[in-house]
């Protein structure tokens, strides 16, 4: 036996022995429910939990979320623009309670068309989308792919080229440690991981901390995160970008410590109709760690579509 075969079987032991020691059962999806409201809809077989709020028949906005998150990160920024606009924001399959997809797909194929079958039950011909880091990466995909459907496009700090670790073409390596996610997820190390989203670490409440525990503990969400992180392979975003019709607002925090605003720069290169702006002191997050200041040029800029 090698060297490393001996090391490698010693990771997978204390990997192990830490599950043990850590272990957290999930938590019962009746109590979650009470404790975290939605609607659900089922859709492409996915039951979905969301929320649509805001006047039925005015222009929508269809939110989603990065990683790991849900539907409630974008609360502030939703009820604001409920008043204006109907607002559609979802867990996404494999997050908060929508949970798991009986298909065991975890694709942005998939999750794109869940989109469009939902657009289409609630009859939404054309909306505009904001996404956030995976959701951003799924919406400018969509805005590609389904250009009559999209009115106007904000990224959010947006997820899709490559990285130490994620390469084109390819399936990434899944770190041992995360092999442990479907028996543990400590508290602490979810608070800094969160911690490391936001410009300002201590602008992230405890409450905040407590719902993405919550939701990180519902019934198969953990499993469902391990088999999407082992399904994501990167394309060369180049051209599906220029394809991009809608008018786009890319905004980015410049202490984003997740996907640096140096990236901006890929996406300046290939949008084809693309504002930047820039938030001074923000990160990751901003629609949970600055609400009112980060919202305002998305503001001005669904409201130039309006007119």
């Amino acid at each position: 036996m090698t060297a490393f075969a001996w090391l490698a079987g010693f990771a997978v032991l204390g990997i192990i022995a830490v599950s043990i020691w850590l272990y957290e059962p999930d938590k019962p999806r009746a109590a979650l429910e009470r404790t975290y409201p939605g609607q659900y809809r089922t859709v492409e077989g996915v039951r979905l939990r969301l929320r649509d709020t805001g006047p039925p028949d005015a222009q929508a906005v269809i939110m989603l979320h990065g990683f790991g998150a849900s539907l409630d990160t974008w609360e502030e920024w939703a009820k604001a623009l409920s008043t204006r606009y109907r607002v559609v924001r979802f867990d996404l399959p494999g997050f908060g309670l929508t949970g798991p997809d009986p298909t065991g797909d975890y694709t942005d194929a998939r999750t794109m068309q869940i989109l469009i079958g939902l657009m289409d039950q609630l009859h939404l011909d054309r909306v505009n989308l904001i996404g956030n880091s995976l959701g951003g990466r799924i919406a400018w995909n969509f805005a590609a792919m389904h250009p009559d459907r999209v009115l106007r496009l904000v990224l959010v700090s947006p997820d899709g080229f490559a990285s130490p670790g994620f390469e084109y073409d390819k399936l990434p390596e899944t770190p041992l440690i995360m092999r442990a996610l479907p028996y543990t997820a400590p508290r602490s190390m979810l608070k800094a991981n969160l911690a490391a989203a936001y410009g300002n670490p201590e602008a992230l409440s405890e409450d905040n901390v407590t719902r993405y525990h919550d939701l990180m503990l519902a019934p198969g969400v953990r499993q469902a995160i391990l088999a999407r992180m082992g399904q994501v392979i990167l394309r060369d975003p180049g051209p599906t970008l220029g394809r991009i019709q809608a008018p786009t607002l890319l905004l980015w925090g410049e202490k984003d410590g997740m996907i640096p605003i140096t990236n901006a720069d890929d996406y300046l290169k290939y949008l084809p109709n693309v504002t930047l702006v820039r938030l001074p002191g923000l990160g990751h997050l901003p629609f949970e760690e600055e609400p009112v200041r980060s919202l305002a040029p998305i503001d001005l800029f669904l409201s130039a579509g309006t007119h």
